[in-house]
């Protein structure tokens, strides 16, 4: 069974947290994309939050039509289970080409997330 996040990216979550409690403006390209295969649901993760390391920063679409930008429990997310039973997958494909405020005005205008 595949890590829901790689050590990598946990590295590189913590390091975007760190920085986004130094800079008000800082608007970092997703570092790893959940979904639940059977559920619609997606999450576009940036960070994590250096002094809390089970809450986690992105964009957040439950398949309702209203992505938004929040924090999220990673001990929620691996505990989650869609129509089927399905756990929460990483996209191992997923690569980002734009920063985080780019993907939720996109969401915003689509009713979800677009990758």
């Amino acid at each position: 069974m595949t890590k829901l996040i790689t050590d990598e990216q946990r590295a590189e979550l913590l390091a975007n947290g760190r920085q986004s409690l130094e800079s008000e403006d800082f608007d970092p390209l997703p570092v790893v994309k959940l979904f639940t295969p059977d559920a619609g649901a997606t999450w576009l993760l940036t960070e994590i939050d250096p002094d809390e390391h089970d809450h986690a920063f992105g964009l957040c679409d439950l398949g309702l039509g209203c992505p938004e930008l929040g924090w999220v429990s990673l001990a929620e997310l691996v505990a989650i289970r869609g129509q089927l039973g399905l756990p929460v997958e990483r996209d191992q494909n997923f690569t980002a080409t734009k920063s985080i405020s780019a993907y939720a005005r996109e969401a915003r205008l689509a009713g979800r997330i677009l990758t």
